[in-house]
């Protein structure tokens, strides 16, 4: 079975905001907030960090009126961030988001109403160029195609989101991308290989419900990891029962892994042990989103080699080898700059001198 772009050329491109997607465009990193999107401010500081982190594309909660009230808030507190609200039942609360400024709506068309309805969020959308995402999930599938298919297969997954598509394309909606996740690697790889034959729309890639962090992180990264070095997908999301911080940080790494993405920071660390007297865990985490966040708004900054080790043992031997490294003594480290020790530093102060040092590297 062949993907589009093995057919010859890539899927269509929409544009999410400042975020291509589709279309030969780089993959896009999603997240959703897991903040009540009624607290602003709480949210605006999520969407910030996961920002800091690379992602592009932010995902908010609107199940209600509140909720959609506080959409044009966190429209202006963050003016030039991809933000999609997501929608289920009340297809006023669509064109309530589309009001606030959001760039792009995800809905189930089967629960949002009857065609009129629908027509009316699509006009709503085209005429500002909302783009709209039909997610289907395994867990979600309507009962006629759980009864017709036995249960949420690979097949049942693609009738469903063909269909939604087709009730916007027949309404005229000009922008649209598909998902079609399951809460296991098989059937994901099996539904998405299937929908890539059948359609151009753009593909959002996911493993639902994958779950806690270790199990998550390892079944979103083999089942999306197999879809994008087929030529699947144009965008992507790692769900997981933790922070969003923690998928953002998964899907960049992923999409790294496979290149991509622009390298990250190059950061060493070890792996603790008795002799640790410093959060060398901590440490090494803060170092690696202090420079996520500083590459971020300098691409084209030096990237050298940082160290983050724990104690004295191998801490020298590897600052050696680095280009900046702290090596732990007690509640303190060494600071070292190309091999040299220049001094020792607080614990607490470590991460705001190894960026000082980034940032002045030459």
């Amino acid at each position: 079975m062949t993907s589009p772009r093995e057919q010859g050329g890539a899927t269509r491109r929409i544009s999410l905001g400042c975020v291509e997607i589709g279309g030969g465009a780089p993959v896009s990193v999603q997240t959703m907030c897991c903040t009540d999107t009624r607290d602003v401010a709480a949210t605006t500081a999520q969407i910030s960090r996961c920002m800091d982190l690379g992602c592009d594309i932010v995902r908010l909660a609107v199940p209600d009126k509140e909720a959609a009230d506080a959409l044009a808030a966190i429209r202006r507190n963050l003016p030039g961030v991809p933000l999609v609200a997501d929608i289920h039942f009340d297809w006023r609360l669509a064109l309530a988001a589309l009001e606030a400024g959001i760039d792009g709506l995800r809905i189930n068309p089967g629960n949002i109403g009857d065609a009129e309805r629908v027509r009316t969020v699509v006009r709503a959308a085209n005429e500002r160029g909302t783009p709209i995402r039909v997610g289907v999930n395994g867990g979600s599938l309507e009962p006629r195609l759980l009864e017709k298919y036995g249960s949420a297969t690979p097949e049942a997954l693609v009738e469903s989101a063909l269909g939604h598509v087709k009730l916007l394309e027949d309404e005229g909606c000009e922008a649209i991308k598909i998902s079609v996740k399951a809460s296991d690697v098989a059937r994901t790889l099996a539904a998405y290989r299937l929908l890539s034959s059948k359609t151009r729309w753009p593909l959002h890639l996911g493993v639902t419900e994958a779950g806690t962090f270790l199990a998550g992180t390892v079944r979103s990264c083999a089942a999306m990891g197999a879809l994008l070095m087929e030529g699947i997908g144009d965008t992507i999301r790692v769900s997981l029962t933790d922070e969003p911080e923690q998928e953002v940080r998964v899907g960049v790494e992923l999409l790294r892994a496979l290149a991509m993405r622009a390298p990250g920071p190059s950061v060493t660390s070890c792996p603790t042990c008795g002799r640790t007297r410093v959060d060398v865990v901590g440490t090494a985490r803060r170092v690696e989103d202090a420079l996520e966040a500083f590459y971020r708004a300098n691409p084209a900054a030096p990237r050298p080699h940082v160290a983050v080790m724990g104690c004295m043992v191998n801490g020298p031997g590897e600052a050696r080898g680095a280009d900046i490294a702290v090596a732990g003594g007690d509640k303190k480290f060494a600071l070292y700059l190309r091999g040299q020790m220049l001094r020792l530093v607080p614990e607490e102060a470590a991460v705001a001198e190894i960026l000082a040092l980034v940032k002045d590297f030459k």
